[in-house]
């Protein structure tokens, strides 16, 4: 495995239907890596019109026509390169577009939203590329909470928006789905259906397009304790790992977890920070597990790009 430090920015892509986590976990990695070691895409300013104007037009943020691919494809491309661009800005209060704003890319570039692998040219900018695919029922309850808390909508109007973009979720969203690296689901446990928080279960399966690091022994540590890789098929019946966490896993088994997986990057003791931090239902700071590990795995492979880590 090659090492050749490289001089321009890493891009992490984080895509995934709306409410699926997204902004929490690019948030968690920026506060890792260090703020001002991070500069953070929001793909939502692409689009072409205001909410109640694509309505109007019959139109749903998940359809490329609808959104300035063209510019957000040429404003990736720009920040893979150093070079810094006017975003484009969405308030989702108001549902309305706002000036753009000048954005400087700094070591790492974290570009999140619903079309960032649409295309081959934005795909082939990313460094690292994740996919979230949260359970429905749990992602619906995210989006039910966060736009009726955040963005002036009622459980109603939810509902409804919901209703609108499932047909595009399907023809757009999910496709982008093959071009991860990593595809990251949350889900309840089986016993708790109502589980949203630190309690979920995560699942990675990692693809072998990025050199994942050996889990050898973070599995000694994990065996019989809510921890587990297994080989499997994938969707498209391709090979791949398997990496399952429980949420109920005992909190020093999880930390030993943790600890091995950051041994594994010595060239970033320095970025240690408390991890599976969010914010929860009740507006108070909780910690996830499983949410810290998936940060944690995403944390190791940019700073493997970075120092020139590639797959042989």
């Amino acid at each position: 495995m090659p090492v050749n430090r490289i001089e321009r920015p890493v891009i992490l892509g984080i895509v995934g239907d709306s409410a699926s986590g997204k902004t929490t976990l690019a948030a968690g990695i920026a506060a890792i890596l260090g703020p001002e070691r991070v500069t953070i895409l929001s793909t939502d300013g692409y689009r072409r019109l205001g909410r109640g104007e694509c309505e109007a037009a019959g139109q749903t943020p998940l359809d490329p026509a609808a959104n300035y691919i063209d510019v957000l494809e040429q404003h990736v491309h720009l920040l893979r390169e150093g070079q810094p661009i006017l975003m484009p800005v969405y308030d989702h209060r108001r549902g309305q577009l706002q000036p753009p704003v000048y954005l400087m890319p700094a070591d790492y570039v974290i570009i999140e939203g619903l079309l960032g692998y649409h295309t081959r040219a934005m795909r082939d900018c990313y460094d690292v590329k994740v996919f979230l695919e949260p359970d429905e029922a749990l992602r619906v309850r995210w989006k039910a909470g966060r736009d009726c808390a955040q963005r002036g909508y009622t459980p109603d109007a939810v509902m409804a928006a919901i209703e609108r973009r499932r047909a595009d979720s399907v023809e757009f969203i999910q496709p982008q789905r093959t071009f991860a690296d990593m595809v990251v689901r949350f889900s309840p446990p089986g016993n708790d259906a109502g589980e949203s928080g630190p309690k979920l279960n995560v699942r990675h399966t990692l693809r072998p397009t990025l050199p994942h690091p050996d889990l050898s022994p973070v599995l000694d540590v994990g065996a019989k304790g809510g921890f587990r890789l297994a080989l499997a098929r994938d969707v498209d019946g391709k090979p791949v790992d398997v990496l399952d966490m429980s949420g109920d896993i005992d909190a020093r088994r999880a930390r030993a977890v943790e600890d091995l997986l950051w041994s594994l990057i010595p060239e970033a003791h320095h970025l240690r920070v408390k991890l599976g931090q969010y914010i929860d239902d009740h507006n108070e700071p909780a910690v996830s597990h499983p949410l810290a590990l998936s940060q944690l795995l995403l944390t190791y492979h940019l700073v493997k790009a970075a120092l020139g880590h590639t797959v042989i």
